[in-house]
């Protein structure tokens, strides 16, 4: 029987993992949407003919619940970014108030429901733990670790676990890879989320033929690939749905508030807009707009609910743009107008600010730790964003290209956790809670 749980809840997927004898495999969630070793990070809320109970779904099948029933469900994605975030009070879901440990229990109860048996609610048996990957650094302009931590806390304390235990989630990458090693190395991990970008570095060696791993150092940033995503959106699409443009108001000339567009962050944040005042203000701006068919189109593809299609058709861009020098972006909702060759260097160039952030957040942590580049043995890079060429050139520019390697994406994180789960000095490896 499996002794420790690894839980990797990210902001885009979410892995579970069981660790026994020094090996792992991933849990398998069978949900109405199918059988998957990962889980997007989504949920989604519909009203039942029972009493007005709620149905609930996480992962893919929220999203086809999502797109199933337009303008009956409530959907939220990524909830992992409201974590640290002070502002974020809770949301209302059918006239009910949800705390973010509300939702993050609603998520992975549904998860435990999808795994069945590999999940257990008798923790009778030889599980003696849950280890749960956190990032070096949470998301948004001031992350409140503590607040966050006690959110996921008082989450995860409602399914009764024997022991809880937070490792960061760039050092169970670290243990995954380790696996490979060969002899003795300092060992850099670069874990490119959703939200975050996080870095470990980590001396591992053999002793007595058995691995033995020493935390030398951590860093992060709160920017990953959704922040890459946006700036397609912000600079391909927003400004065919009236980013940038004029309307009259009395006697003079006033720019559409970009405020509007700042939901396009998030693709499901489309559809809560919908039932906010400022959409009903947008609707009312057409009439004085000097180009009113875009702030038309733009309140079309809210009505109809257009987000995740946008969503799909700007991630397709970016991974082609990985593999090609140009691609074609089309989204055929906004037409013909939409239909735009997209260069690679025009992408780098909206990413250039995310890039710097990124690739400082990587000096501070050499220089906090006092690693030169050359003392560092291997880079591990994980996560999708680690395939965008800007990205890679961050580390091939530091480093020798023969230490670099990648894989794991998806899986790596909550098998590190897993492996991590097992060892009896695991309260090195544990991050401080709450």
């Amino acid at each position: 029987m499996a002794s420790a749980l690894g839980l990797d809840f990210g902001t885009t997927n979410s892995v579970l993992a069981l660790s026994q004898d020094a090996s792992t495999r991933s849990v398998v969630v069978d949900s109405p949407a199918g059988r998957s070793d990962t889980t997007r990070t989504a949920l989604s809320f519909l009203k039942g003919a029972d009493r007005g109970r709620l149905q609930i779904e996480a992962g893919q099948a929220a999203i086809r619940e999502f797109i199933d029933n337009p303008g009956e469900c409530r959907f939220l994605q990524s909830i992992k970014t409201f974590a640290a975030s002070s502002l974020f009070q809770g949301t209302m879901v059918f006239a009910k108030r949800h705390d973010f440990e509300d939702l993050m229990y609603a998520f992975l109860a549904r998860l435990r429901d999808y795994a069945g048996s590999d999940w257990s609610s008798d923790w009778s048996g030889e599980l003696k733990r849950i280890v749960v990957g956190r990032p070096v650094q949470f998301a948004g302009a001031n992350p409140d670790e503590k607040l966050a931590l006690e959110r996921y806390n008082r989450a995860l304390a409602r399914f009764d676990f024997p022991e809880i235990h937070y490792v960061y989630e760039p050092v169970a990458a670290a243990f995954y890879f380790a696996r490979t090693l060969d002899r003795d190395a300092t060992v850099l991990v670069a874990d490119f989320g959703g939200g975050t970008t996080d870095y470990s570095i980590i001396r591992f060696e053999s002793e007595g033929g058995r691995l033995t791993a020493t935390p030398v150092g951590h860093g992060g940033v709160g920017i990953a690939g959704d922040h890459f995503d946006f700036r397609i959106i912000d600079n391909i699409v927003s400004p065919l749905i009236g980013k940038g443009s004029l309307f009259k108001s009395f006697d003079k000339l006033l720019e559409v508030p970009s405020s509007y567009y700042a939901n396009f962050g998030r693709w499901n944040q489309l559809s809560i807009f919908k039932t906010l005042k400022d959409f009903s203000e947008l609707k009312k701006l057409v009439r004085a707009s000097l180009e009113p068919e875009k702030l038309e189109a733009f309140v079309d593809l809210i009505e109809h609910d257009e987000g995740y299609p946008l969503y799909q058709a700007v991630s397709a861009t970016k991974m082609r743009l990985s593999q090609e020098e140009e691609t074609e972006f089309f989204f055929a909702p906004l037409g013909e107008r939409a239909r735009r060759t997209v260069r690679r260097t025009d992408f780098e160039t909206w990413i250039a600010p995310d890039l710097s952030r990124i690739e400082q957040a990587l000096g501070d942590v050499l220089q906090k730790t006092a690693t030169a580049p050359a003392a560092i043995d291997k880079v591990f890079l994980t996560g999708g964003t680690s395939f965008v060429p800007a990205v890679r050139r961050i580390f091939d520019n530091r480093f020798d290209r023969s230490k670099i390697e990648s894989g794991g994406e998806l899986l790596s994180i909550a098998h590190g956790l897993a492996l991590i789960g097992e060892r009896q000095d695991i309260e090195t490896w544990t991050a401080e809670a709450a």
